[in-house]
């Protein structure tokens, strides 16, 4: 049975080292090659592309990526755990009727999302024509950093209420009853009890949202009108414009490596299998 069992993994392992082992080698080696020609299709190995991509120029367009990923996860963050808890909180009833409407606009194109905010936020948009039918000058909402993070917070918000709302849903509700009976009122359970318990879900809601929001061009490109240069536009404008596949694929390796240092800090909250958290 134990073999059985073996052989069926096997489709899993083809199927990663296709989708995932390969195409992330072709671009680690795209990285460190550079044609020396354009009419001699001659290639050498290189590390060229990584020390320009230290150039203060990118250097300035990843720390901005990175600031913008921040803001919105924070957002998402200070949204989103309110939302879940007060989902966790509902009657059985109404519980998957709410989550089936939180869900719902996921089920639409990120791109027709985003297009939905550009008639939102522009300068003929629904604000600005309520703000006009007001008497009161228009505002520029669109093509702005306010804008990219407005569409990242509402694009990935799903994605910070789901894992916290299961760490929250299946919670010992028995250990919340004993903080109670032991004399704790509702802000110190929460504090000592609830959220120390929702950590798991917090971290894999922190993670899942960083890792679109540094990376998206989707929604830099539409909102923030290519005023700016973001991570995402940037490898998209030289895999897709330029044609410098080499560069573009240093700054994807740089790019991953950032995320999955993230990721490793973000493991410093030892998460044990009862759904506890240990912050150290």
């Amino acid at each position: 049975m134990g073999n059985k069992q073996k052989y069926l993994t096997y489709p899993y392992i083809v199927w990663m080292f296709i989708f995932i082992l390969l195409p992330v080698a072709l671009v680690f080696l795209y990285s460190i090659t550079e044609k020396e020609s354009n009419t001699i299709k001659t290639i050498s190995f290189t590390l060229e592309n990584y020390r320009l991509f230290f150039d203060p120029l990118y250097i300035g367009v990843i720390l901005r990526s990175l600031y913008l990923a921040l803001i919105s996860t924070l957002f998402c963050l200070i949204l989103g755990y309110p939302v879940a808890y007060f989902i966790s909180k509902a009657s059985p009833s109404y519980r998957n009727t709410i989550l089936m409407l939180f869900i719902l606009p996921m089920w639409m194109n990120m791109l027709l999302r985003t297009y939905a905010w550009m008639t939102i936020l522009g300068n003929n948009g629904l604000i600005n024509t309520f703000i006009s039918w007001m008497g009161l000058p228009k505002l520029n909402l669109l093509y702005n950093n306010a804008a990219i993070i407005i569409g990242m917070v509402y694009n990935f918000l799903p994605f910070m209420v789901l894992p916290i709302y299961t760490s929250l849903s299946k919670m010992d509700k028995r250990i919340i009853e004993a903080s109670y009976d032991l004399g704790a009122d509702s802000k110190t359970t929460f504090r000592k009890v609830i959220l120390p318990l929702s950590m798991p879900g917090v971290i894999s809601g922190i993670i899942m949202v960083f890792m679109p929001a540094v990376s998206s061009f989707v929604i830099p490109r539409l909102l923030g009108g290519n005023k700016q240069a973001y991570i995402g536009t940037l490898i998209e404008k030289l895999f897709l414009v330029t044609g410098n596949w080499n560069f573009g694929s240093a700054i994807a390796i740089i790019m991953m490596l950032i995320i999955l240092v993230s990721m490793s800090v973000m493991n410093k909250f030892d998460i044990d299998k009862e759904g506890s958290a240990n912050l150290w």
